[in-house]
């Protein structure tokens, strides 16, 4: 799995960039000005545990990606790839982040039963609950980068 990166001991310093207007660095700090989520969840059969974190589209919509109304035509094939410390990345279709197109939350977590989370998951994770398997249930999170399709 995700092994021997930076955990929950290093700063939270996620890179939000690609093709979007605003990008930025997602820390700590813009992370506790941002709306809070939780979500119960169990993680590769581990017992149910509550994250809380900031939504994935409410990070992109603060880069400047399309979102609502703005989503629509050519926008329509913009996709999200996720990475890990370790290499390991997963996509989203933007649509699917976005509450105007899906009714399902994408969880950047930051903190799991009330705790920062272990150095094993941290000091970022995604959360994905309407996943049927954790796949894209990314530890260690590192950079966030929207793309169009084509490009």
């Amino acid at each position: 799995m995700h092994a021997g990166a930076p955990g929950a001991s290093q700063p939270i310093a996620v890179s939000v960039g690609g093709d979007v207007p605003r990008p930025f660095t997602l820390t700590a700090t813009v992370l506790a000005s941002m709306p809070r989520r939780t979500v119960r969840a169990a993680d590769h059969g581990q017992p149910e545990a509550s994250y809380e974190g900031v939504g994935l589209g409410d990070i992109l919509a603060r880069a400047g990606a399309p979102v609502g109304q703005a989503l629509r035509g050519p926008a329509m094939a913009t996709y999200v790839v996720v990475a890990a410390a370790d290499g390991y990345r997963v996509v989203f279709a933007l649509p699917e982040l976005d509450s105007a197109f899906a009714n399902q939350i994408v969880l950047v977590a930051d903190r799991k039963d009330g705790n920062p989370l272990s150095a094993r998951e941290g000091p970022v994770r995604l959360i994905v609950p309407a996943d049927r398997r954790p796949a894209r249930w990314e530890r260690q999170v590192v950079s966030i980068t929207v793309r169009k399709a084509g490009d």
